[in-house]
């Protein structure tokens, strides 16, 4: 079975999350995986080395080629592509910002459904509930191909346009949390949703709780973009409270945003800047090195000002699964990994006082902290290894394969439709 992975741009610095996925469920038995990108990759000058084997085989129009691709539909299906383009016009008609973005997405989508139909794939799984599920939706109405995607934070938290849809008309979808799961049906989803973990793989991070040694400062790390839902302004303010073992703490920020200026200026403000450092993006071996050396993680989210929150941290699940005691906050999916005084402790988001009564509570008892790294550790391993998730895409993919082959239900790629 032939799957097309969507997704918005490729590489991403920040999502090694999916291509574990990629290479996860690529090595599925009977499972062939091409990868598609809807636009060029920002230049933010690395390569994660896990992204480095996709990025010679992904699969992207040049502007013209995209262009011409909707004259080709237009020659050959124009009542089917008018339908799909008023579809997307009206449905994103309350929503001018994305409706822009939309319309720029929409040839971009017609060479991919044409370059679908053309290389037979059997569905098409996107990551990501806005655009790249709206390129998947829109091959699904030119062509015919069954289509799933994975609904993660931003994408449908800030993203509603059509989103409805998009989680009805598709074969299934999968909800990184239960949260999501939830809030997808509360919003109309009608296909069937499934939670399904963006996971990690547990052996690549040996357990270990490291304490600070005689004299040394407790590290506090905190791995996430410099972005408003990260919160990294609360976890400024909540070590500048300087209660007394997180008075002596250094925050390790690692990580690059569009607030990293802001950011350094308030630590300076708070009279901080030499208890915190700003790493940067880092890649990934070199982020384990950290986890191996910081006492506590943090991961301070909180809810954007436009509606924006994270869904469930994958780097949480990292530090988790590197035994690092872990604080965060009560917000979206983060509960169902960090479980409150169970795999850690967690504050109220945007209390910078309860942030740090959380990460001093943790540095104070070592043993209880130990305690719950280790039942954190064993749920990850339970709930959020990557090999579970991809032995669970894979049957889904496979139904989804089989549906296709019932006579009445959409066909794949190559079926066209009138």
């Amino acid at each position: 079975m032939k799957i097309a992975y969507l997704v918005s741009r490729f590489p991403v610095v920040s999502e090694t999350f999916v291509v574990r996925e990629i290479d996860a469920v690529s090595a599925r038995p009977g499972l062939e995986v091409e990868l598609r990108a809807l636009y060029p990759p920002k230049a933010e000058g690395m390569v994660q080395p896990i992204s480095a084997p996709w990025v010679p085989r992904v699969l992207r129009p040049a502007p013209a080629a995209a262009l011409a691709a909707v004259g080709w539909w237009a020659a050959r299906r124009p009542l089917r592509l008018a339908r799909t383009l008023a579809t997307v016009v009206a449905g994103h008609a309350r929503h001018p910002h994305e409706l822009v973005r939309a319309l720029a997405t929409f040839p971009v989508a017609a060479w991919h459904a044409r370059d679908l139909q053309a290389t037979g794939a059997d569905h098409v799984h996107a990551h990501f509930a806005h655009y790249p599920a709206l390129t998947a939706w829109i091959a699904h109405e030119l062509t015919g191909v069954s289509y799933s995607f994975t609904a993660h934070a931003n994408d449908i938290f800030a993203h509603h346009a059509m989103l409805a849809r998009k989680a009805s008309d598709a074969r299934f979808v999968a909800a990184i949390s239960a949260y999501n799961r939830d809030y997808l049906r509360a919003r109309g989803a009608r296909a069937p949703v499934y939670v399904v973990r963006c996971g990690v793989d547990p052996a690549a991070y040996p357990f270990a709780t490291p304490a600070p040694a005689n004299g040394e400062p407790p590290r506090v790390l905190c791995v996430a973009g410099l972005r408003e839902y990260k919160g990294q302004d609360v976890l400024l303010r909540a070590v500048a409270q300087a209660p007394p073992r997180l008075a002596r703490a250094h925050v390790d920020l690692v990580g690059d945003g569009e607030l990293r200026a802001e950011l350094e200026a308030l630590a300076g403000r708070l009279g901080i800047s030499d208890r915190v450092t700003f790493h940067g993006s880092l890649p990934v071996p070199a982020v384990a090195a950290m986890l191996r050396s910081s006492h506590v993680f943090v991961a301070p989210s909180v809810v954007a000002a436009d509606g924006d929150m994270d869904g469930v941290p994958v780097a949480l699940m990292e530090a988790l699964a590197a035994g690092v005691p872990s604080v965060s906050t009560r917000l979206s999916g983060i509960p169902e990994l960090v479980q409150h005084e169970r795999t850690g402790l967690l504050a109220e988001p945007g209390d910078p006082a309860a942030l740090a009564a959380a990460l001093e509570a943790t540095l104070a008892d070592p043993d209880a902290a130990r305690e719950r790294a280790a039942a954190g550790r064993a749920l990850v391993e339970r709930e959020f290894d990557q090999r579970r998730s991809a032995e669970a895409l894979a049957a889904h993919f496979a139904a989804a394969g089989r549906a296709a082959d019932v006579p009445g239900t959409d066909g794949a790629a190559g079926g066209a439709r009138s």
